[in-house]
Protein backbone atom coordinates (compact mmCIF):
# COMPACT_ATOMS: atom_id res chain seq x y z
CA UNK A 1 0.00 0.00 0.00
CA UNK A 2 1.31 3.44 -0.93
CA UNK A 3 0.68 5.87 1.92
CA UNK A 4 -0.26 9.49 1.29
CA UNK A 5 2.83 11.69 1.30
CA UNK A 6 3.74 13.02 4.76
CA UNK A 7 6.21 15.40 3.13
CA UNK A 8 3.49 16.51 0.74
CA UNK A 9 1.14 17.18 3.67
CA UNK A 10 3.83 19.35 5.27
CA UNK A 11 4.17 21.29 2.02
CA UNK A 12 0.38 21.67 2.01
CA UNK A 13 0.51 22.97 5.58
CA UNK A 14 3.06 25.62 4.63
CA UNK A 15 1.04 26.66 1.59
CA UNK A 16 -2.06 26.81 3.79
CA UNK A 17 -0.32 29.04 6.32
CA UNK A 18 0.57 31.56 3.62
CA UNK A 19 -2.84 31.54 1.99
CA UNK A 20 -4.92 31.65 5.15
CA UNK A 21 -2.95 34.45 6.81
CA UNK A 22 -2.77 36.31 3.51
CA UNK A 23 -6.50 36.20 2.79
CA UNK A 24 -8.04 36.19 6.27
CA UNK A 25 -7.13 36.86 9.90
CA UNK A 26 -6.98 33.48 11.64
CA UNK A 27 -7.08 33.41 15.42
CA UNK A 28 -5.93 30.01 16.67
CA UNK A 29 -6.77 28.79 20.16
CA UNK A 30 -5.65 25.54 21.81
CA UNK A 31 -3.36 24.21 19.06
CA UNK A 32 -1.07 22.95 21.83
CA UNK A 33 -3.74 20.41 22.72
CA UNK A 34 -2.99 18.38 19.57
CA UNK A 35 -0.70 15.50 20.65
CA UNK A 36 2.81 16.09 19.31
CA UNK A 37 3.30 12.46 18.30
CA UNK A 38 1.21 9.40 17.52
CA UNK A 39 -1.99 8.96 15.52
CA UNK A 40 -4.59 11.71 15.87
CA UNK A 41 -7.98 12.40 14.26
CA UNK A 42 -9.01 16.03 13.85
CA UNK A 43 -12.84 16.23 13.77
CA UNK A 44 -13.73 19.55 12.12
CA UNK A 45 -17.14 21.22 11.80
CA UNK A 46 -17.94 22.19 8.22
CA UNK A 47 -19.80 25.39 7.38
CA UNK A 48 -17.79 26.88 4.52
CA UNK A 49 -15.23 25.82 1.93
CA UNK A 50 -12.27 27.38 3.70
CA UNK A 51 -12.53 25.04 6.72
CA UNK A 52 -10.20 22.34 5.40
CA UNK A 53 -7.44 24.62 4.07
CA UNK A 54 -7.71 26.75 7.21
CA UNK A 55 -7.18 23.83 9.59
CA UNK A 56 -4.51 22.37 7.33
CA UNK A 57 -2.64 25.67 7.52
CA UNK A 58 -2.91 26.36 11.25
CA UNK A 59 -2.67 22.81 12.66
CA UNK A 60 0.65 22.12 14.40
CA UNK A 61 1.16 18.89 12.44
CA UNK A 62 0.76 17.95 8.75
CA UNK A 63 -2.80 16.73 8.21
CA UNK A 64 -4.32 14.35 5.66
CA UNK A 65 -7.96 15.27 5.06
CA UNK A 66 -10.63 13.03 3.59
CA UNK A 67 -11.98 15.18 0.75
CA UNK A 68 -14.92 14.44 -1.57
CA UNK A 69 -13.85 12.91 -4.87
CA UNK A 70 -15.64 15.68 -6.79
CA UNK A 71 -12.82 18.04 -5.79
CA UNK A 72 -10.19 15.84 -7.46
CA UNK A 73 -10.63 17.15 -11.00
CA UNK A 74 -8.01 18.51 -13.39
CA UNK A 75 -4.92 20.20 -11.96
CA UNK A 76 -6.57 20.55 -8.54
CA UNK A 77 -6.83 16.77 -8.24
CA UNK A 78 -3.13 16.32 -8.86
CA UNK A 79 -2.33 19.10 -6.40
CA UNK A 80 -4.49 17.62 -3.64
CA UNK A 81 -2.92 14.20 -4.10
CA UNK A 82 0.54 15.77 -4.13
CA UNK A 83 -0.04 17.42 -0.75
CA UNK A 84 -1.17 14.15 0.80
CA UNK A 85 -4.94 14.59 0.81
CA UNK A 86 -7.31 11.61 0.49
CA UNK A 87 -10.06 11.17 -2.08
CA UNK A 88 -13.31 9.68 -0.81
CA UNK A 89 -16.56 8.70 -2.52
CA UNK A 90 -19.26 9.90 -0.10
CA UNK A 91 -22.00 7.98 -1.92
CA UNK A 92 -20.59 4.52 -1.18
CA UNK A 93 -18.40 2.52 1.20
CA UNK A 94 -15.10 3.60 -0.33
CA UNK A 95 -12.69 0.80 0.61
CA UNK A 96 -9.68 2.54 -0.92
CA UNK A 97 -10.33 5.68 1.12
CA UNK A 98 -10.86 3.61 4.29
CA UNK A 99 -7.57 1.80 3.69
CA UNK A 100 -5.72 5.07 3.05
CA UNK A 101 -7.17 6.72 6.16
CA UNK A 102 -6.31 3.78 8.41
CA UNK A 103 -2.85 3.74 6.82
CA UNK A 104 -2.28 7.35 7.85
CA UNK A 105 -3.18 6.51 11.44
CA UNK A 106 -1.13 3.30 11.45
CA UNK A 107 1.84 5.39 10.34
CA UNK A 108 1.29 7.66 13.38
CA UNK A 109 -0.06 10.50 11.24
CA UNK A 110 -2.90 13.00 11.53
CA UNK A 111 -6.22 12.34 9.78
CA UNK A 112 -8.66 15.19 9.20
CA UNK A 113 -12.39 14.42 8.96
CA UNK A 114 -15.56 16.45 8.51
CA UNK A 115 -17.84 14.13 10.53
CA UNK A 116 -21.00 15.85 9.26
CA UNK A 117 -20.10 14.50 5.83
CA UNK A 118 -20.83 17.68 3.90
CA UNK A 119 -20.92 21.43 4.29
CA UNK A 120 -23.92 22.58 6.32
CA UNK A 121 -24.69 24.44 9.52
CA UNK A 122 -21.40 23.38 11.06
CA UNK A 123 -23.03 22.52 14.38
CA UNK A 124 -22.19 18.79 14.55
CA UNK A 125 -25.94 18.04 14.67
CA UNK A 126 -25.72 15.07 12.31
CA UNK A 127 -22.68 12.79 12.34
CA UNK A 128 -21.80 9.94 10.03
CA UNK A 129 -20.45 6.70 11.47
CA UNK A 130 -17.11 7.01 9.66
CA UNK A 131 -15.44 9.00 12.42
CA UNK A 132 -16.40 6.44 15.07
CA UNK A 133 -15.15 3.60 12.87
CA UNK A 134 -11.73 5.16 12.32
CA UNK A 135 -11.37 6.10 15.98
CA UNK A 136 -12.42 2.70 17.36
CA UNK A 137 -10.52 0.72 14.74
CA UNK A 138 -7.26 2.67 15.15
CA UNK A 139 -7.48 3.63 18.81
CA UNK A 140 -6.44 7.16 17.84
CA UNK A 141 -7.67 10.01 20.03
CA UNK A 142 -10.04 12.57 18.53
CA UNK A 143 -9.30 16.28 18.78
CA UNK A 144 -12.42 18.39 18.12
CA UNK A 145 -11.85 21.51 16.00
CA UNK A 146 -14.33 24.35 15.68
CA UNK A 147 -13.88 26.72 12.73
CA UNK A 148 -15.96 29.83 13.28
CA UNK A 149 -15.97 32.18 10.31
CA UNK A 150 -17.99 34.95 8.76
CA UNK A 151 -19.75 33.40 5.78
CA UNK A 152 -23.16 34.93 6.44
CA UNK A 153 -22.06 38.56 6.42
CA UNK A 154 -21.98 40.96 3.48
CA UNK A 155 -18.73 41.43 1.62
CA UNK A 156 -18.16 37.94 0.31
CA UNK A 157 -16.56 37.75 -3.13
CA UNK A 158 -17.11 33.99 -3.40
CA UNK A 159 -20.09 32.03 -2.10
CA UNK A 160 -19.42 29.95 1.04
CA UNK A 161 -16.19 31.80 1.87
CA UNK A 162 -15.69 34.39 4.61
CA UNK A 163 -15.15 37.99 3.48
CA UNK A 164 -11.50 38.70 2.74
CA UNK A 165 -9.46 39.90 5.74
CA UNK A 166 -12.24 38.94 8.16
CA UNK A 167 -11.40 37.09 11.36
CA UNK A 168 -11.74 33.31 11.37
CA UNK A 169 -11.42 31.55 14.72
CA UNK A 170 -10.01 28.02 14.88
CA UNK A 171 -10.42 26.41 18.29
CA UNK A 172 -8.79 23.06 19.09
CA UNK A 173 -10.30 21.05 21.95
CA UNK A 174 -9.05 18.41 24.38
CA UNK A 175 -8.30 14.99 22.86
CA UNK A 176 -10.65 12.18 23.87
CA UNK A 177 -11.15 8.48 23.21
CA UNK A 178 -14.24 7.41 21.28
CA UNK A 179 -14.33 3.78 22.34
CA UNK A 180 -15.38 2.36 25.70
CA UNK A 181 -12.12 0.52 26.21
CA UNK A 182 -13.52 -2.88 25.23
CA UNK A 183 -12.14 -2.84 21.70
CA UNK A 184 -15.55 -3.87 20.32
CA UNK A 185 -16.27 -2.96 16.68
CA UNK A 186 -19.88 -4.12 16.47
CA UNK A 187 -22.61 -1.92 15.02
CA UNK A 188 -23.88 -1.25 18.53
CA UNK A 189 -20.39 -0.30 19.72
CA UNK A 190 -19.99 2.11 16.81
CA UNK A 191 -23.42 3.63 17.46
CA UNK A 192 -22.50 4.16 21.11
CA UNK A 193 -19.16 5.66 20.08
CA UNK A 194 -20.93 8.01 17.67
CA UNK A 195 -23.18 9.21 20.52
CA UNK A 196 -20.15 9.85 22.74
CA UNK A 197 -18.40 11.68 19.91
CA UNK A 198 -21.41 13.87 19.17
CA UNK A 199 -21.69 14.84 22.83
CA UNK A 200 -18.00 15.76 22.97
CA UNK A 201 -18.04 17.71 19.70
CA UNK A 202 -21.20 19.62 20.56
CA UNK A 203 -19.77 20.49 23.97
CA UNK A 204 -16.57 21.70 22.35
CA UNK A 205 -18.50 23.89 19.92
CA UNK A 206 -20.39 25.52 22.79
CA UNK A 207 -17.12 26.12 24.62
CA UNK A 208 -15.59 27.58 21.45
CA UNK A 209 -18.50 30.00 21.16
CA UNK A 210 -17.90 31.18 24.71
CA UNK A 211 -14.16 31.55 24.17
CA UNK A 212 -14.51 33.52 20.93
CA UNK A 213 -17.60 35.53 21.79
CA UNK A 214 -19.42 34.22 18.71
CA UNK A 215 -23.04 33.29 19.23
CA UNK A 216 -23.26 31.11 16.14
CA UNK A 217 -20.90 29.07 13.98
CA UNK A 218 -21.40 31.27 10.94
CA UNK A 219 -21.40 34.57 12.74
Amino acid sequence: MSLPSERGAEVGRRIGVGLMYGLWKPRVLGAWKVPATGPVILAVNHSHNVDGPMVMGVAPRPTHFLIKKEAFVGPLGGFLTGIGQLKVDRAAADRAAITDALGVLAAQGVLGIFPEGTRGEGDFASLRAGLAYFAVRSGAPIVPVAVMGSSDRPGRLIKALPPLRSRVDVVFGDPFEAGDGSGRRTRRALDEATERIQKQLTGHLENARRLTGRRATLE
